[in-house]
């Protein structure tokens, strides 16, 4: 008995020494390619080697009293298949009226189909779970704990995807959850964006679903139901970032060092949890200092995280001298995931600029080369920093004593978000 003992704790300190400790790769570029260079697309395309869509119609969506309507609506009209991934349902009002809709659609012959994280759904109740099986549509946890999964129990799946008929798609940084939509006390609701998606990248999308769904229980969807023929619906140029941790170097990771350190102009990124590793500190650096405007907006005070916060404003230091902008919100948690390069470029999807999303989750993000969406998501960052509070260097090195007695216990946070 005290043999296995050791061989279970020796493997578990083995388990934390890898996660905490693995060497994180130095990124860098052999050679900056401006974001405006003819050759940069081409680049992005065959680094990233991911399929470009042209004629998409992207419509965005400010906060959960925007895009939930807009969504169960969507789910309403469904005609073939619902399918839907999420690292967050947690039941309450709002998962109330998706299981609502969905119940109904399945019962009218829709193929209603459910991934949801086994950690950050663990707020999904049974009963409901049981709702959604009665009525016929399928749920399935990804990667659930078990002793033969140890190994991957830092893999969750963090995407937010939801698919109708393999024709309109909605991503962005929300899940299923009443503090997307209504507030919580003296707490306004969380501040967050989706996109609804139309056109031939849907198809994209839809095949970052069918990933997680085979891996969950071994179906390979196919059929008109999940891949219609699709029409162009717009002016759009974008191609899915695809992220997962089975390559060391994750393409999100890619994608955000090709498009920062290839800014002419501005670099404007909002993340809930900033917790930017050594290469990318460093690029952010010298991106400001040959002049690109950088900024950051995070949450204030209001966070979900607040250990999260603090090994985040650890690192604030180093990149204010450096030049980079940090903005707080200060009305709520702001949870969107944004990045925005000059006039054209954005970015919009489920991950943060931590080593967690870059290393250890499964992401999804569309990136798009478009002027009009570019601006219509600036308009939303201008009206944050407006609502924010810039961090000066001097009120940094102001902050309380007790965040500078818990540098040691940030440092190791900084591995695992």
């Amino acid at each position: 008995m005290l043999y296995v003992t050791l061989i279970g704790a020796a493997f578990l300190a083995w388990l934390v020494l890898v996660v905490l400790f693995t060497p994180a790769l130095d990124y860098h570029l052999r050679a900056r390619v401006p974001v405006d260079s003819p050759d940069f697309l081409h680049l992005l395309q065959s680094t990233c080697q991911a399929a470009l869509y042209e004629g998409n119609r992207i419509e965005v969506f400010t906060n959960g009293e925007q895009f939930y309507p807009a969504m169960l609506e969507a789910m309403r009209v469904a005609e073939r298949s619902i399918n839907i991934e999420c690292y967050i349902v947690r039941s309450g009002r709002v998962t109330g009226q998706l299981i609502e809709v969905l119940t109904d659609r399945a019962r009218a012959g829709v193929v209603v189909t459910i991934v949801v994280d086994a950690i950050g759904s663990s707020g999904f109740s049974r009963q409901d779970r049981a709702t959604l099986a009665e009525a016929g549509c399928r749920v399935e946890a990804y990667q659930p704990i078990s002793w033969y999964r140890l190994a991957r129990l830092n893999n969750r799946t963090h995407r937010e995807l939801t698919v109708i008929d393999g024709r309109v798609a909605f991503v962005g940084g929300a899940g299923f959850a009443d503090w997307w939509q209504f507030p919580e006390g003296s707490h306004r609701a969380w501040r967050d964006t989706m996109a609804r998606v139309e056109g031939p990248v849907v198809a994209g999308l839809q095949g970052v679903f069918v990933e997680n769904w085979l891996e969950c229980c071994g179906e390979i969807m196919t059929g008109r139901a999940f891949f219609p023929r699709l029409a162009a619906a717009g002016g759009t140029t974008a191609f899915v970032v695809r992220s997962s941790p089975s390559d060391r170097a994750t393409v999100s990771r890619v994608v955000f060092q090709l498009l920062i350190e290839g800014a002419v102009g501005h670099v404007r990124i909002a993340t809930p949890y900033f917790l930017p590793d050594r290469t990318l500190r460093r690029a952010l650096i010298e991106v400001a200092r040959r002049g690109v405007e950088v900024t950051v907006i995070v949450p204030g005070r209001w966070t979900d995280q607040r250990w999260v916060r603090i090994a985040s404003r650890r690192l604030y230091g180093q990149l204010l001298r450096g030049g980079v902008r940090i903005f707080e919100y200060q009305p709520s948690m702001t949870h969107m995931k944004v990045l925005l390069v000059d006039d054209h470029w954005a970015v919009l999807g489920t991950t943060n600029v931590d080593n967690r999303s870059f290393e250890h989750n499964d992401e999804i993000n569309v990136a798009m080369l478009d002027r009009q969406i570019n601006a219509r998501l600036l308009e939303d960052y201008e009206r944050d920093l407006a609502a924010s509070a810039e961090v000066t260097l001097d009120a940094w090195h102001r902050r309380p004593w007790w965040e500078h007695m818990l540098n040691p216990v940030a440092w190791i946070l900084e591995r695992q978000q």
